[in-house]
Protein backbone atom coordinates (compact mmCIF):
# COMPACT_ATOMS: atom_id res chain seq x y z
CA UNK A 1 0.00 0.00 0.00
CA UNK A 2 2.94 2.26 1.17
CA UNK A 3 4.66 1.67 -2.34
CA UNK A 4 0.75 2.17 -4.29
CA UNK A 5 0.82 5.89 -2.31
CA UNK A 6 4.41 6.81 -3.35
CA UNK A 7 3.89 6.21 -6.78
CA UNK A 8 0.77 8.35 -6.93
CA UNK A 9 2.64 11.22 -5.27
CA UNK A 10 5.00 10.61 -8.00
CA UNK A 11 2.58 10.84 -10.98
CA UNK A 12 0.84 14.12 -9.21
CA UNK A 13 4.00 15.97 -8.71
CA UNK A 14 5.66 14.85 -12.09
CA UNK A 15 2.50 16.02 -13.94
CA UNK A 16 2.43 18.80 -11.97
CA UNK A 17 5.76 20.29 -12.92
CA UNK A 18 4.75 20.16 -16.72
CA UNK A 19 2.35 22.84 -15.98
CA UNK A 20 6.02 25.17 -15.96
CA UNK A 21 7.26 23.94 -19.67
CA UNK A 22 5.39 26.57 -22.34
CA UNK A 23 5.78 26.92 -25.80
CA UNK A 24 9.52 27.40 -27.08
CA UNK A 25 11.35 26.54 -23.74
CA UNK A 26 14.51 25.10 -23.69
CA UNK A 27 13.83 22.15 -21.19
CA UNK A 28 16.38 20.17 -18.72
CA UNK A 29 15.07 16.91 -18.49
CA UNK A 30 16.33 14.89 -15.18
CA UNK A 31 16.61 11.42 -14.04
CA UNK A 32 14.46 8.87 -12.36
CA UNK A 33 11.45 7.26 -11.04
CA UNK A 34 9.73 10.31 -10.77
CA UNK A 35 10.50 12.15 -13.70
CA UNK A 36 8.97 9.71 -15.53
CA UNK A 37 6.21 10.85 -14.92
CA UNK A 38 7.00 14.95 -15.39
CA UNK A 39 8.30 13.20 -19.38
CA UNK A 40 5.41 11.19 -19.82
CA UNK A 41 3.04 14.19 -19.12
CA UNK A 42 5.49 16.41 -21.40
CA UNK A 43 5.33 13.75 -24.70
CA UNK A 44 1.43 13.90 -24.22
CA UNK A 45 1.38 17.89 -24.44
CA UNK A 46 4.03 17.56 -27.66
CA UNK A 47 2.03 15.35 -29.43
CA UNK A 48 -0.76 18.00 -28.61
CA UNK A 49 1.55 20.82 -30.69
CA UNK A 50 3.68 22.11 -27.68
CA UNK A 51 6.99 22.74 -29.37
CA UNK A 52 10.01 22.43 -27.04
CA UNK A 53 13.05 21.14 -27.21
CA UNK A 54 14.79 18.40 -24.31
CA UNK A 55 18.33 18.61 -22.86
CA UNK A 56 18.77 15.01 -21.24
CA UNK A 57 20.57 14.18 -18.09
CA UNK A 58 21.27 10.22 -19.02
CA UNK A 59 21.51 8.23 -21.82
CA UNK A 60 18.74 6.55 -19.63
CA UNK A 61 16.39 9.88 -20.13
CA UNK A 62 17.57 10.26 -23.93
CA UNK A 63 16.29 7.08 -24.30
CA UNK A 64 12.97 7.80 -22.39
CA UNK A 65 12.77 11.36 -24.67
CA UNK A 66 12.43 9.39 -28.08
CA UNK A 67 10.21 6.74 -26.87
CA UNK A 68 7.92 9.64 -25.93
CA UNK A 69 8.77 11.78 -29.13
CA UNK A 70 10.32 14.46 -27.26
CA UNK A 71 12.79 16.35 -29.30
CA UNK A 72 16.27 17.09 -28.53
CA UNK A 73 19.20 19.05 -28.53
CA UNK A 74 23.21 18.98 -26.88
CA UNK A 75 23.97 21.00 -24.15
CA UNK A 76 26.76 22.39 -26.83
CA UNK A 77 24.03 24.26 -29.14
CA UNK A 78 22.43 26.11 -26.79
CA UNK A 79 22.82 29.20 -25.13
CA UNK A 80 20.90 28.26 -21.75
CA UNK A 81 18.22 26.25 -20.30
CA UNK A 82 14.60 27.74 -19.86
CA UNK A 83 13.62 25.14 -17.37
CA UNK A 84 14.88 22.29 -15.67
CA UNK A 85 12.90 19.64 -14.05
CA UNK A 86 14.80 17.23 -11.96
CA UNK A 87 13.88 14.36 -9.05
CA UNK A 88 15.86 14.35 -5.42
CA UNK A 89 16.64 11.57 -3.46
CA UNK A 90 16.27 14.05 -0.14
CA UNK A 91 15.68 17.73 0.59
CA UNK A 92 15.77 19.85 3.89
CA UNK A 93 13.92 22.28 5.10
CA UNK A 94 16.60 24.44 2.84
CA UNK A 95 15.68 23.27 -0.22
CA UNK A 96 18.90 21.62 0.22
CA UNK A 97 19.19 18.03 -1.54
CA UNK A 98 21.23 15.26 -2.13
CA UNK A 99 21.17 13.51 -5.27
CA UNK A 100 22.50 10.84 -7.67
CA UNK A 101 20.89 7.98 -6.76
CA UNK A 102 20.50 6.85 -10.44
CA UNK A 103 23.98 7.70 -10.81
CA UNK A 104 23.73 10.84 -13.00
CA UNK A 105 24.43 13.61 -10.49
CA UNK A 106 27.02 14.96 -12.64
CA UNK A 107 25.18 15.70 -15.74
CA UNK A 108 21.99 16.86 -13.46
CA UNK A 109 24.22 19.00 -11.74
CA UNK A 110 25.33 20.65 -14.85
CA UNK A 111 22.04 20.67 -16.58
CA UNK A 112 20.37 22.45 -13.37
CA UNK A 113 23.17 25.27 -13.24
CA UNK A 114 22.50 25.95 -16.88
CA UNK A 115 18.64 26.46 -15.99
CA UNK A 116 17.12 29.60 -15.63
CA UNK A 117 14.82 28.21 -13.17
CA UNK A 118 15.69 24.54 -11.59
CA UNK A 119 12.21 22.76 -10.20
CA UNK A 120 12.40 19.61 -8.14
CA UNK A 121 9.44 17.29 -8.01
CA UNK A 122 9.82 14.79 -5.07
CA UNK A 123 7.40 12.24 -3.33
CA UNK A 124 6.90 12.94 0.75
CA UNK A 125 9.25 10.24 1.74
CA UNK A 126 12.00 12.80 0.43
CA UNK A 127 11.35 15.57 2.79
CA UNK A 128 13.90 15.27 5.68
CA UNK A 129 15.07 17.98 8.23
CA UNK A 130 19.03 17.44 7.95
CA UNK A 131 20.25 16.32 5.41
CA UNK A 132 22.43 12.62 5.59
CA UNK A 133 20.39 9.47 5.62
CA UNK A 134 20.49 8.94 2.18
CA UNK A 135 23.94 7.88 1.33
CA UNK A 136 25.27 10.74 -0.48
CA UNK A 137 27.06 9.85 -3.80
CA UNK A 138 30.42 10.84 -5.10
CA UNK A 139 31.27 10.24 -8.76
CA UNK A 140 35.02 10.19 -8.65
CA UNK A 141 37.37 9.08 -11.17
CA UNK A 142 38.65 5.27 -11.51
CA UNK A 143 42.06 6.35 -11.15
CA UNK A 144 43.21 5.65 -7.86
CA UNK A 145 39.94 5.72 -6.22
CA UNK A 146 40.98 3.75 -3.56
CA UNK A 147 43.14 6.71 -2.10
CA UNK A 148 40.29 8.99 -2.83
CA UNK A 149 37.94 7.05 -0.75
CA UNK A 150 40.56 7.73 1.99
CA UNK A 151 40.87 10.99 1.83
CA UNK A 152 36.75 10.78 2.19
CA UNK A 153 36.63 9.29 5.42
CA UNK A 154 39.38 11.78 6.48
CA UNK A 155 36.22 14.21 5.86
CA UNK A 156 33.84 11.71 8.48
CA UNK A 157 32.39 9.57 5.35
CA UNK A 158 32.14 6.00 5.43
CA UNK A 159 32.27 5.20 1.45
CA UNK A 160 31.39 2.20 -0.35
CA UNK A 161 32.36 1.67 -3.75
CA UNK A 162 28.82 1.41 -6.09
CA UNK A 163 28.70 -1.87 -7.38
CA UNK A 164 26.47 -3.41 -10.38
CA UNK A 165 26.56 -7.41 -10.46
CA UNK A 166 29.23 -7.50 -8.83
CA UNK A 167 31.64 -5.21 -11.20
CA UNK A 168 32.32 -1.35 -10.32
CA UNK A 169 29.19 1.12 -11.21
CA UNK A 170 29.72 2.98 -14.53
CA UNK A 171 28.14 6.61 -14.99
CA UNK A 172 27.85 7.85 -18.00
CA UNK A 173 31.01 9.82 -18.11
CA UNK A 174 32.78 6.32 -17.40
CA UNK A 175 33.39 7.17 -13.63
CA UNK A 176 32.84 5.35 -10.34
CA UNK A 177 30.29 6.30 -7.55
CA UNK A 178 31.29 6.22 -4.23
CA UNK A 179 28.22 6.09 -2.04
CA UNK A 180 29.29 7.54 1.67
CA UNK A 181 27.04 7.61 4.67
CA UNK A 182 27.67 10.81 6.41
CA UNK A 183 24.48 9.99 8.95
CA UNK A 184 23.82 14.18 9.26
CA UNK A 185 25.26 16.37 7.12
CA UNK A 186 25.01 19.84 9.78
CA UNK A 187 26.81 21.92 7.09
CA UNK A 188 26.18 20.80 3.49
CA UNK A 189 27.92 23.81 2.10
CA UNK A 190 31.26 23.09 3.65
CA UNK A 191 31.00 19.17 2.81
CA UNK A 192 29.93 20.01 -0.74
CA UNK A 193 33.28 22.53 -0.91
CA UNK A 194 35.35 20.19 1.00
CA UNK A 195 34.91 16.89 -1.10
CA UNK A 196 35.00 18.49 -4.22
CA UNK A 197 38.90 19.79 -3.40
CA UNK A 198 39.90 16.01 -3.05
CA UNK A 199 42.05 15.24 -6.50
CA UNK A 200 39.59 12.34 -7.95
CA UNK A 201 36.70 13.59 -6.62
CA UNK A 202 34.62 14.67 -9.81
CA UNK A 203 31.62 16.18 -8.44
CA UNK A 204 29.10 15.23 -5.37
CA UNK A 205 25.44 14.65 -4.81
CA UNK A 206 24.82 17.96 -2.49
CA UNK A 207 23.21 20.62 -4.88
CA UNK A 208 23.21 23.45 -2.36
CA UNK A 209 21.38 26.60 -3.48
CA UNK A 210 20.37 25.51 -6.71
CA UNK A 211 16.48 24.17 -6.40
CA UNK A 212 14.27 27.32 -7.13
CA UNK A 213 11.03 25.38 -6.91
CA UNK A 214 10.45 22.07 -5.09
CA UNK A 215 7.22 20.48 -5.61
CA UNK A 216 6.28 17.79 -3.33
CA UNK A 217 3.17 16.39 -0.88
CA UNK A 218 2.92 17.33 2.64
CA UNK A 219 0.21 16.34 5.02
CA UNK A 220 -1.49 14.13 1.87
CA UNK A 221 -1.48 17.43 -0.41
CA UNK A 222 0.53 19.08 -3.30
CA UNK A 223 2.52 21.93 -2.45
CA UNK A 224 4.82 23.62 -4.17
CA UNK A 225 7.69 25.19 -2.11
CA UNK A 226 9.43 28.53 -3.74
CA UNK A 227 13.66 29.52 -2.65
CA UNK A 228 13.09 32.71 -0.78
Amino acid sequence: MKGDNALIEKMEVGEKAAEFVKDGMVVGLGTGSTVYYFMSKLGHLVQQGLSIKGVPTSKQTEKLALELGIPLVSLNEIEQIDVAVDGADEIDSELNLIKGGGGALLREKIIANAAKTFIVVADSHKNVDTLGTFPLPVEVVPFGYEMTMKYIRELGGNPKLRQKEATPFLTDNGNYIIDTSFQEIKKPRDLEKNLNLIPGVVDNGLFIDMADTVITIVDNTLVTKIRG
